[in-house]
């Protein structure tokens, strides 16, 4: 191999070297924005999220964000959220984790069988799982995708909570009053009899009135024209007028002072000699 050979095979392996994808060095958490935690064997208690089309760094901390996530983990596609890392037994060398992400391929999302781990920025202060994980292979991870897909929607949908509400019981529907029509029926008949009994005991009365006066005017009718008072005892009104005889307005008892004359005082009667 020539000088020249040798000198083009190294600056293209060099070339390779300075353009493959390698993971950021870890950061220190800033607020509101989403930060390189580490790269993890194990992405601890975080939850998978489902697998995002041209998924990147910051597609996956949207993610996370949208369901009030403080810590997410990639991995090619596959997104994870969670409350807290990984334990810090499970942070391996930042070299295992050049993956390039489908959607962005300058950024790393995990590597073989490890993951990227962010900080999306909700929250500064995270703590870690308290035990480390088992580290992950293509047997393990399946069943952790699919028992988590269940829990955690995925990127594209909301989360759907459904709500059922109590039977409602029908009000019990109460029969008729039996007591209280009996006592109605009761009254309503106490009432009619006692008009009835009023009207006919009136009525009767009118009758009776209507009789004895036809029978009052009938009797001074007669004393009338046989020239008599009529009976006291059927209490008839006597016809004669005290107005019409002037002899009734003096008193004609024998052997009286006559009303009309005064005998107070004496009288002086000239008379001729």
């Amino acid at each position: 191999m020539s000088v020249r050979q040798f000198t083009i095979a190294a600056v293209l392996a060099f070339a390779s070297l300075s353009t493959a994808t390698k993971e950021k060095a870890a950061q220190d958490p800033v607020a509101g924005t989403d930060t390189v935690h580490g790269c993890y064997k194990s992405v601890g208690t975080m939850k998978y999220m489902g697998p995002i089309d041209f998924n990147t760094q910051g597609l996956c901390v949207r993610l996370c964000l949208k369901n009030e996530k403080v810590v997410g983990a990639s991995n090619s596609n596959d997104c994870w959220c969670g409350d807290e890392y990984p334990n810090k037994a499970d942070l391996v060398d930042d070299k295992q984790c050049t993956e390039p992400c489908p959607g962005f391929g300058d950024e790393a999302c995990g590597g073989l069988d490890t993951y990227t781990v962010y900080n999306t920025g909700k929250r500064v202060s995270v703590g870690e799982a308290k035990e480390p994980g088992s580290p992950s292979s293509s047997s393990s991870a399946a069943p952790s995708k699919t028992s988590s897909a269940s829990e955690a929607p995925a990127s594209t949908s909301d989360t759907i909570e459904t709500v059922t509400a109590p039977p409602t019981q029908e009000p019990q529907k109460s029969g008729p009053n039996v007591a209280g029509i009996a006592a109605g029926v009761v009254v309503g008949v106490v009432v009619v009899a006692a008009l009835i009994g009023g009207g006919f005991f009136w009525m009767r009365r009118k009758r009776n009135a209507e009789i004895e006066e036809e029978h009052r005017r009938n009797a001074a009718v007669n004393a009338f024209i046989s020239g008599g008072k009529p009976p006291s005892s059927s209490g008839g009104v006597s016809m004669t007028d005290s107005r019409l005889d002037p002899v009734l307005n003096r008193r004609m008892s024998d052997g009286s002072i006559a009303d009309n004359q005064d005998y107070s005082r004496r009288i002086l009667r000239v008379t001729n000699a």
